[in-house]
């Protein structure tokens, strides 16, 4: 049989990710320094794994409702009450209609269900560039068209630049803070200025916050939190009547190390959730049932010691890497995205090979972005490996 006869357009039209490649090439190397990883390096939390190991000992291991099982979604109404201010929709009221909070298999998940409930053939969604990989191929695959908004060459998606984008077609704007591959965290005002804009037009915004815990203070806003105020990521989401006009997107893998488990959550407009929740039943079915029991107690662990390890990572890399090259301040999640010095004439996926070349691992720009000018760097690695990962990509810029 001519089995590629039978592929799709649609499969076609996607790329294997340029990550996948440069893991595929790391196989190869002897025990390399990877700064290429996006995933935590320090071990989920003792009280969220006895969390999964007491549920699959307790043989909640079946089906759950589509919107989640009760505690997690519990949990998850009485965080976004604290945190934002939301009046999301009542656990108990969560299988119905009006549900404005859905579980779902990781944040891509949830992004998949919201573009997929959002977007026909022809339309428009408008990305950052640079993007996280996955988003221009989201679009693809719903048959519509990702509309990239240069962001260079501070990184930060603003009204001003997107507002030239917008079209009759747009149906929403992905918005990402801290941002994966930059690390950028968005100020309140661009946060305000971008969900006026997107009100203003009928747009949706979309926010992908799966880094919003990996905020450093130096990025943080005071928020309301409850009778008092804490430092928290900014976020269009904590503006007033957000919650009717913003789909907001967390997860648990990245602060908790957990990403292998495929745990976020959607929260925003009932009548989309609707949307999502239908699609969900015949796609995802449900997220893994004992482990979104286990995620309930994520919200009873202090990250912040592992917080401010990173951004001391943070500031290490930012010290080193910019007395050679370009580098935009990382507020947030553990990565950083320097330019390729102009003076070495080379693209960055050149550079990459260059730095395979010396055992390290880092991913070329194009991977993120239409240009390829840059290279990502991730600090989730321990301290001996990130410096002498710095010592050579120093080496090799100063060139």
């Amino acid at each position: 049989m001519d089995i590629d006869r039978l592929i799709s357009d649609r499969a076609r039209a996607i790329d294997a990710s340029g990550i996948r490649k440069i893991f595929d090439a790391a196989s190869r190397l002897a025990d390399p320094i990877n700064l290429s990883i996006g995933q935590p390096d320090f071990p989920v939390p003792e009280q969220v794994k006895a969390g999964a190991v007491r549920a699959i000992d307790a043989d909640r291991n079946g089906y759950t409702p589509t919107q989640g099982v009760p505690e997690l979604l519990e949990r998850i109404v009485a965080w976004l009450k604290l945190d934002l201010g939301w009046e999301a929709a009542p656990a108990s009221a969560a299988a119905g209609a009006d549900a404005s909070v859905l579980v779902t298999t990781g944040t891509s998940g949830a992004l998949s269900l919201a573009l997929l409930a959002m977007l026909s053939p022809g339309d428009e969604l408008v990305i950052p560039d640079p993007y996280f990989v996955a988003y221009p191929h989201l679009a693809r695959m719903c048959g519509a068209t990702p509309v990239l908004c240069d962001t260079a060459p501070d990184m930060r998606l603003t009204a001003a630049r997107v507002e030239p984008l917008l079209t009759d077609r747009t149906k929403a704007v992905l918005f990402n803070s801290p941002s994966n591959p930059c690390g950028v965290v968005s100020t309140k005002e661009e946060c305000s200025d971008l969900l006026e804009l997107c009100r203003a037009r009928g747009v949706l915004l979309i926010t992908d916050e799966i880094y919003d815990e990996f905020t450093y203070a130096d990025s943080q806003t005071d928020a309301a939190m409850g009778d008092a105020s804490i430092a928290r990521c900014p976020s269009p989401a904590r503006l007033e009547g957000a919650s009717e006009d913003v789909l907001l997107i967390r997860g648990f893998g990245k602060t908790y190390a957990c990403t292998g488990w495929r745990l976020g959550y959607a929260a925003g407009p009932a009548a989309l959730l609707a949307q999502m929740a239908k699609l969900q039943q015949y796609t995802f079915v449900c997220a893994p049932a004992p482990l979104q029991v286990a995620a309930a107690e994520c919200f009873d662990v202090d990250m912040g010691a592992h917080v401010r390890e990173y951004q001391r990572r943070r500031d290490l890399v930012v010290e080193r890497l910019s007395a050679v090259t370009d580098v935009p301040a990382p507020g947030g999640a553990f990565y950083a995205f320097p330019r390729v010095p102009e003076r070495l004439g080379i693209s960055a996926t050149e550079f990459v090979d260059r730095c395979m070349d010396r055992n390290v691992l880092v991913i070329p720009g194009g991977v993120f972005s239409a240009r390829d000018e840059r290279v990502r760097v991730s600090y989730a690695t321990s301290l001996s490996q990130l410096e002498k990962g710095l010592d050579i990509l120093v080496e090799l810029m100063g060139g």
